[in-house]
């Protein structure tokens, strides 16, 4: 079945508030907002990953020095993303 695009505008009313982009998606927020969300959620996550690398560091052991370095790295990187990622699931 074709439905010619004529007889969908007339199908939809076209009123100003069906034009309302932020009405039919919902309320958004700004760009800034958006992106702390996306910060907040991306650290959320990581705290949640990163004690996984730090168990296969502790599994071989500190043995070079760069091994010691990547564990301090990561442990850091844990605090910090706790930090961050700690408000993302309280709404």
């Amino acid at each position: 079945m074709v439905v010619s695009a004529i007889s969908l505008c007339t199908a939809i009313p076209m009123s100003s508030s069906s034009l309302d982009i932020a009405a039919l998606f919902g309320e958004v927020g700004r760009p800034s907002q958006l992106l702390v969300r996306l910060v907040k959620r991306v650290a959320f996550w990581a705290a949640i990953v990163l004690p996984f690398l730090h168990l296969s560091l502790l599994v071989m052991g500190p043995n070079s020095r760069s091994a010691l370095i990547a564990f301090i790295v990561l442990v850091l990187l844990n605090v910090v993303a706790l930090y961050i990622g700690h408000p993302y699931a309280r709404r």
